[in-house]
């Protein structure tokens, strides 16, 4: 068993839990606090719950948080009962979640001044890579913290990328995100013009496929124009939050974001009309709703 003791926070979440278990499956003594409901298949493979950050905080070697954003980073970290609250010596934060850098930075400050490290590793991937432990982390340490801490990573990573210092996870994973959403954006979008121009849209595909941007995404999004909405799962008021950290993170550094700002407003529209709750592919249906017309393979060429 390894002597490593791992807290986790988000244990019940959609990535969270594949995570988590893959830890407790690793050997790593795993504690973990209830969001939702007890997690079984945890507590199976030895898992303690308790009561809260506070806890974890005090009796855990290293923590993993896997929350929503930045906001509640910040209460799990530095609010009441957070795992500031009373940290272990040499304790080590881990953040997997998508924040905003400045939190991470001023987080990561007020931690050092009680002794304990901080890292930023977000994900890329989905559910389905964190239960079989292939997620990519990216991860923002000095190099000692982060050796220490790529072990435990690697149980439910198949890529662990040092980005650097601390915050420069979180930045890469913003930029990461911006390039999947403006692409999300952008094909939906064509969709749209093909399908008024009288083009079939899977034609334009075709035609990329046939090209530099030939990608797995390039075929997840052509599901669209099947009807499946379901290949990346991953809401669109995520990906909206993402997009809104992603322009602050741009302005911060004297970048006139113009493309991010447009991604922005796309996925705020989706939003307004309905969608935010439906995974991102779901941008094509807005595109659809806006031009009044329906988006699918097979519509009649010019």
């Amino acid at each position: 068993m390894n002597q490593m003791t791992v807290g986790f926070i988000g244990a019940s979440g959609m990535m969270g839990h594949g995570m988590a278990k893959n830890v407790a499956a690793a050997g790593y003594p795993l504690a973990y606090t209830v969001h939702r409901s007890p997690v079984a298949d945890l507590d199976a493979l030895g898992a303690r719950r308790v009561a809260d950050p506070a806890e974890l905080g005090a009796t855990c070697d290293v923590v993993i948080i896997c929350v929503t954003g930045s906001p509640q980073v910040e209460t799990v970290v530095q609010g009441p009962k957070g795992l500031l609250t009373r940290p272990r010596d040499g304790l080590v934060i881990i953040d997997a979640s998508t924040s905003e850098p400045s939190s991470t930075a001023r987080l990561a400050a007020t931690a050092l001044a009680k002794g304990v490290r901080y890292v930023d590793a977000p994900l890329t991937q989905g559910p389905a890579e964190a239960a079989a432990g292939t997620l990519n982390s990216l991860v923002g340490a000095d190099d000692a913290t982060f050796e220490r801490v790529l072990p435990l990573v690697s149980t439910y990573s198949a890529n662990v990328i040092h980005c650097g210092g601390t915050g420069a996870g979180h930045t890469v994973k913003l930029l990461n995100n911006f390039a999947v959403q403006a692409m999300a954006n952008a094909l939906a979008e064509s969709f749209a013009v093909a399908a008024k121009a009288g083009v079939d849209p899977r034609v334009l595909v075709d035609v990329i496929a046939a090209g530099h941007l030939d990608c797995a995404f390039l075929h997840k999004m052509d599901r669209t124009l099947d009807g499946d909405y379901d290949v990346m799962r991953f809401e669109l008021d995520n990906a909206r939050k993402d997009m809104r950290y992603y322009v602050r993170l741009a302005g911060d550094q004297g970048v006139t974001s113009v493309v991010g700002q447009g991604v922005l407003s796309g996925l705020t529209l989706a939003h307004a009309l309905g969608y935010g709750h439906e995974f991102v592919p779901s941008i094509v249906k807005a595109q659809a709703q806006l031009n009044g017309i329906e988006i699918r393979a097979g519509s009649p060429r010019a």
